[in-house]
C-alpha cells in the first residue's frame, strides 16, 4: 500500500479543515513547497495535493503554490480541486502533475472523466467524497442523491487510475477512518481504491492493514493529513509500515 501525505492549500498556505468546512481551517504552514520537500525527504513516494479554494471556486486558485511544490520534489504528485474541464487536465499534466483528481466534474460531467482517461491513460483519478454514503460535490458544500457505489460503476471500464474515497464526517476529526465503508466500495469495483479521512495514528494504519488483509488487499493506499501536522503520526514510520505490507 502507498502512504499519501496530504497538502491542502487555502490562500497559498497549508491548512486542514474540519469536516470539509472552509470556516474551520487550521493553518499549519505558510510554505507548501517546504512541506512537500519534507514529506519527500521522509520517504513518501507520492504526494496528495488539494486546491481547497479551487474546489469551491470551480477553477484553480492556488496554482502558484502547486507550481512551487512541483519545482522542489521529484515524487509524483496527485492534484485535485477546481479541475473541471479537459483544458485544465491537460495543463496540469503538462506542468508535471503525475495524476489529476476529478471530483465534482466526475459527478456532473462523467464524459469529461472518460475523455480525460482516453487522452491520458493511467493519469486520472476520481474523488469519491461522501456524506452518509452519498457523493458530495462543490468542495463538499453540496450532497447529491448518488451513492458512492453508483458513481464508481459509471467509470468501471473508463480506465480510471484510482478512486479516492473520503468520508467527510471523519476528515480532520481525528476519530479514525471509516475503513469498513471504503473497503465495501473497493469490493464493488475493480478500480484501485485509496482511503482518506480520519487516519490519526499508527494504530489506525495498523487497523486498516488488518482489515485490508481480511478483504484480500482491496485497498491501494491511505491518505493522511492533520495527524502529520499535529505530530500524532510520524511520516517516515507510516511510510515504512504501509510499504512493508506490500
Amino acid at each position: 500500500m502507498i502512504f499519501f501525505p496530504a497538502i491542502d492549500l487555502k490562500d497559498g498556505q497549508c491548512v486542514r479543515l474540519l469536516h470539509g468546512d472552509m470556516a474551520k481551517a487550521t493553518v499549519f504552514g505558510k510554505d507548501p513547497a517546504a512541506q512537500a520537500r519534507a514529506f519527500a525527504e521522509a520517504g513518501c513516494e507520492w504526494l496528495h495535493v488539494v486546491d481547497l479554494n479551487g474546489a469551491f471556486a470551480g477553477r484553480p486558485v492556488n496554482g502558484h503554490a502547486v507550481e512551487g511544490i512541483l519545482a522542489v520534489v521529484k515524487a509524483p504528485v496527485q492534484l485535485g480541486g477546481g479541475i473541471r474541464d479537459l483544458a485544465m487536465v491537460d495543463f496540469w499534466l503538462d506542468q508535471g502533475v503525475a495524476r489529476v483528481i476529478l471530483g465534482t466534474a466526475a459527478l456532473k460531467n462523467p464524459g469529461l472523466v472518460k475523455d480525460a482517461c482516453r487522452r491520458h491513460p493511467g493519469r486520472v483519478a476520481v474523488g469519491v467524497d461522501a456524506r452518509d454514503g452519498r457523493v458530495a460535490t462543490e468542495g463538499w458544500a453540496e450532497v447529491s442523491d448518488v451513492s458512492v457505489a453508483d458513481l464508481a460503476k459509471r467509470f468501471e471500464d473508463a480506465g480510471v487510475a484510482a478512486l479516492i474515497h473520503t468520508d467527510i464526517a471523519r476528515d480532520g476529526a481525528m476519530q479514525g477512518p471509516n475503513t469498513a465503508a471504503t473497503i465495501a466500495l473497493a469490493q464493488q469495483t475493480a478500480i484501485p481504491v485509496i482511503l482518506s479521512g480520519g487516519v490519526s495514528s499508527l494504530g489506525d494504519l495498523e487497523q486498516v492493514l488488518q482489515s485490508n488483509a481480511k478483504a484480500a488487499r482491496k485497498l491501494a493506499g491511505v491518505i493522511s493529513g492533520r495527524a502529520l501536522y499535529d505530530g500524532r503520526l510520524d511520516v517516515a514510520r507510516a511510510v515504512r509500515l504501509l510499504k512493508g505490507a506490500r
